[in-house]
Order: structure tokens, then C-alpha cells, then sequence
């Protein structure tokens, strides 16, 4: 963890539909009311650039898409963020070569306008892996202010060792992006802020609003804001290490734990005794 005490972030609930054009003009949109609001990193959705398979599936039968447009507003995003001086995580496909099915991804873009890495999501449903996307293979963090980020994306939620891997690289929030309007997510997603002591941003799409909006979770695993449940929406939100409420979960919770996981704590308090170890007398 980096000595800066607070960055705001925003997470944008756009629109997603077919046409990239329509779903660049809502991202760069919602990205000058974050810039307006103060916000250092905007983070969007899954498939919020190019649209997403499960949304949209014969559109994208046999991946005949014309890729132009989503690169041409993948470009006019990273030219914003760095008039804004913003970073940007947006969801959106990844072409591949050839036959290759693209990857589903989250660009990171830095606060002057470069492509710094990409996460390709690892671990797919039955129904990406055999009909639409190209698993990826790489773990993805990056610092702004001090503050480490990392990604995963919709099903990866329900997988604890993706998330034990983000506190063991020592990130602080993890930006959650999915096209799921399941509430258990947030639950879930609430369940692993609090056992890892970390925040997690989660980014869905208007469509998905309705019964799961987007979201910002505190380390203690409590909601610190959402978004509105009926539209776009543009919510920011303090990630400071100072706030009181989050001392026992930052300061205290998740240093213990990870002294309890070493084990040496309990090595040194073990005894011999024989009412140890006869398990079956009374």
C-alpha cells in the first residue's frame, strides 16, 4: 500500500447497446461528470465500449462484427482521459486474429491517454468458452496515488481464490465489471470485501440497474453508495484509509489475518497434553 491516504473514483452506470458509437458518446459522457466531481479513475461496466455477447447474441453470431468502430472509440476514450487527466477502466471485447474468438476485457487507460494494460477475463461461463470469448491468462494491477487497483469481471466473482490473489498482491480496490442483474453478486461481492479488507467497485450496465445498480463496498464489507436503479448514474466515492469506520478492517483485520495464515502464532501456544490428543475421550 502506497502512503497516499485518499483517491475519489467514480463508477459509471451507462447504457450498453450494439452500436460502439452510441456506447462511446455515454462513456465520455459519464467521464466529464466523474472528471467534474473530482474523480481520479472512472470505472465502467462489462462490455461497456463494444456492447457483450450474452446482451446482444446474434449480433455477434460468428464474431462477423465490423471492428472499426470500437477501436475508433476505444481511441476517442483514451483522448478524453487525458484531457480530463482522468484514468479509465471500461469494459469491451478484444479482437484476436484470424478465427480466434476476441477476449473479454477491461482496458486500462492512464490519466494521459495511454492503453497501459489489459485484463482479459480468466475464467469463463460454459456459455462464453464454447460460443463467444478466448480466455485470458494474466492477472492485472496498477497503482494511481498510491492506491493499487486490480480487475476481475462478472462470473470471476464467484471464484474466492481470484480474490485472495488480489489481497495477496496487495491491491485496494478491486473494480468489479459485469452484465449481471443478479443481486447475489453484490452479496457475494460484499463477502469478499470484508474477509480480504478490501473495497470493491462494482460497474453494471443501466440494463442490469434495476435489481443489481452499480455499487462502492468498504473493506468492512458495508455499502458506502449506489447507484440509481432506474437510468444512468454517476456515483463517486472517497476511498480513504483514514475514515474511522474502516480502521478495524484496514488497520487491524486484514493484518491479523494474514499473521494468523502464517501460523507461528499458534505454533508457540500448542501444548502436550494428553486430554489433546485423545479426540474420542470425554
Amino acid at each position: 500500500m502506497g502512503a497516499t491516504g485518499r483517491i475519489r473514483i467514480a463508477v459509471a452506470q451507462t447504457g450498453v447497446t450494439t452500436d460502439p458509437g452510441a456506447n462511446g458518446t455515454a462513456i465520455r459522457t459519464a467521464m466529464r461528470q466523474a472528471a467534474d466531481q473530482g474523480a481520479r479513475l472512472v470505472h465502467l461496466s462489462e462490455g461497456a465500449l463494444s456492447g457483450y455477447a450474452g446482451a446482444a447474441k446474434p449480433y455477434y453470431s460468428g464474431w462477423r462484427i465490423d471492428w472499426a468502430p470500437v477501436t475508433q472509440e476505444l481511441h476517442r476514450t483514451m483522448a478524453l482521459a487525458a484531457e480530463l487527466g482522468v484514468w479509465v477502466v471500461v469494459g469491451g471485447n478484444h479482437r484476436l486474429t484470424g478465427a480466434h474468438r476476441p477476449h473479454n476485457s477491461l482496458w486500462v487507460i492512464n490519466d494521459r491517454g495511454e492503453l497501459i494494460d489489459r485484463y482479459d477475463k480468466r475464467l469463463l461461463s460454459h456459455a462464453e468458452l464454447t460460443g463467444f470469448y478466448t480466455p485470458g491468462d494474466h492477472v492485472c494491477t496498477f497503482d494511481v496515488d498510491g492506491f493499487r487497483f486490480g480487475c476481475l469481471i462478472c462470473i470471476e466473482v464467484n471464484f474466492p481464490e481470484l480474490w485472495m490473489e488480489q489481497r495477496a498482491l496487495g491491491v485496494d480496490c478491486v473494480l468489479f465489471s459485469t452484465f449481471s442483474d443478479d443481486p447475489v453478486f453484490e452479496v457475494i461481492a460484499r463477502a469478499h470485501a470484508a474477509l480480504n479488507g478490501l473495497w470493491v467497485s462494482v460497474a453494471v450496465p443501466v440494463q442490469c440497474a434495476a435489481t443489481t445498480p452499480s455499487a462502492v463496498i468498504g473493506p468492512h464489507g458495508h455499502l458506502l453508495r449506489h447507484a440509481r436503479t432506474n437510468g444512468p448514474d454517476v456515483i463517486c466515492v472517497d476511498l480513504d484509509r483514514a475514515d474511522p469506520a474502516l480502521d478495524v478492517a484496514l488497520n487491524k483485520a486484514r493484518p491479523w489475518r494474514e499473521t494468523a495464515r502464517a501460523g507461528d502464532i499458534y505454533v508457540d501456544r500448542r501444548v502436550s497434553d494428553p486430554r489433546s490428543t485423545d479426540r474420542t475421550g470425554t
